[in-house]
């Protein structure tokens, strides 16, 4: 496996990581509307859920480093 490919592949993980979460955010705005205690830590999860988001970021920067190297070759 190319090293492109790892990269996708760990943006493709961590994009599954995020949606598998989105129930948590759903339910703990179903939880605040209907004024009820939620079930999570929103800080908690939103740090979770915002490291993924920069690793993805630092990711995606890595490959268009690729593809600008690609191009200059």
């Amino acid at each position: 496996m190319s090293e492109r490919e790892m990269i996708e592949q760990e943006i493709r993980n961590l994009e599954c990581d995020l949606t598998a979460t989105d129930y948590k955010v759903i339910k703990y705005t179903e939880y605040v509307a209907a004024k009820k205690t939620p079930p999570y830590d929103i800080a908690e999860i939103y740090a979770e859920r915002q490291a993924k988001r920069d690793r993805i970021n630092e990711l995606q920067t890595a490959l268009d480093a690729m593809d600008k190297q690609e191009a200059e070759a």
